[in-house]
């Protein structure tokens, strides 16, 4: 149960742990929406990965517009944040997604938020948890949300930041630390799915326009070649999401590094055990999903909602 203390029977600081999980993320605004309909107030969000995004929106108060623009999420949108480069330490740059968090979070940095929030990356130079509770909060993320392989890594002095599930895919002991005295953690991470059918895309969705010619001679010229290629390998992902039943390069590494999460998640999760843990029922959710926001946002708010019901008696 929760302890009895003020505004109107619940502890004086609530955390809230939201783990790592792709378009399965989704469901941590399902299971705020919960918590909000419920009026228990929410006074620190830890994230990991898709946890740290979602819960910066949130602090920074613009759910209802992420929310929005979830739900309406379509193909095209989706594939136009994946940013292919030449491999070198990542398939995916990143800066379209940073761009596109400038519209959440504009300018922001974290100690500006209405919720003090905390983001976990991890150092692969030495190794290690970094927990960021200061300085930018679109860097934050960006770090964050950097899956090995996939999205390269942000570098930051000494730093080579990438995905805080690496470490700690449900933040528990961060909310903690930052002085939650009862924690509510969402475990997105079971029963990882590699090779589900995937609905066909509709045909507007599956075409990229190429950019106009430019002459050779021109500055521009390099860079309309660049963006054709870039376009034509937005095409080619595109291609390898449709095909069934090999899965491709991002569902192999995105997998790959879910399966490691998920025991590291099962040890923390026994280690530093919240006070009430959410698990959504989002097993047939894969990696690129992001289009699928209504039935993860459901799923969210569905087990919260039980999870609340049970704690509270039905109150």
């Amino acid at each position: 149960m929760i302890p009895a203390h003020r505004r109107g029977g619940f502890p004086a600081k609530i955390g809230l742990a939201l783990g790592s999980g792709s378009a399965r993320g989704w469901a941590h605004i399902g299971v705020i929406r919960a918590l909000q309909e419920a009026g228990i107030p929410v006074d620190f969000v830890a994230g990991t990965s898709i946890g740290a995004l979602v819960g910066a929106v949130f602090a920074a108060g613009r759910l209802d517009a992420l929310e929005e623009e979830a739900r309406r999420l379509g193909w095209s949108r989706v594939a136009s944040f994946i940013d292919v480069i030449f491999p070198r330490s990542g398939l995916i740059d990143g800066r379209k997604v940073v761009d596109a968090l400038g519209d959440y979070v504009p300018g922001r940095d974290i100690e500006d938020l209405t919720v003090p929030l905390g983001a976990v990356a991890t150092d692969l130079s030495a190794a290690r948890e970094v927990d960021i509770r200061s300085g930018n909060v679109i860097d934050a993320i960006r770090a964050s949300i950097s899956i090995p392989g996939i999205f390269t890594p942000v570098c930051k002095g000494d730093q080579v930041l990438v995905d805080g599930g690496l470490v700690n895919p449900v933040p528990v002991s961060l909310a903690r630390e930052m002085g939650a005295q009862f924690v509510i953690a969402v475990d997105i991470s079971r029963d990882i799915v590699l090779m589900n059918p995937v609905p066909e895309a509709a045909e507007s969705d599956r075409q990229f326009s190429q950019p106009p010619d430019a002459s050779k001679s021109s500055p521009a010229y390099h860079r309309k070649l660049l963006d054709t290629l870039n376009e034509r390998a937005l095409s080619q992902v595109n291609e390898w999401l449709k095909r069934e039943p090999r899965p491709n390069i991002f569902e192999v590494l995105y997998t790959s590094s879910m399966i490691m999460q998920r025991q590291i998640t099962a040890m923390r999760l026994k280690a530093e055990p919240p006070d009430l843990l959410i698990r959504p029922d989002v097993n047939n959710i894969r990696f690129l999903d992001y289009h699928r926001a209504e039935a993860s946002i459901a799923a969210g708010y569905q087990e919260a909602a039980r999870q609340i019901a049970t704690l509270t008696g039905g109150h």
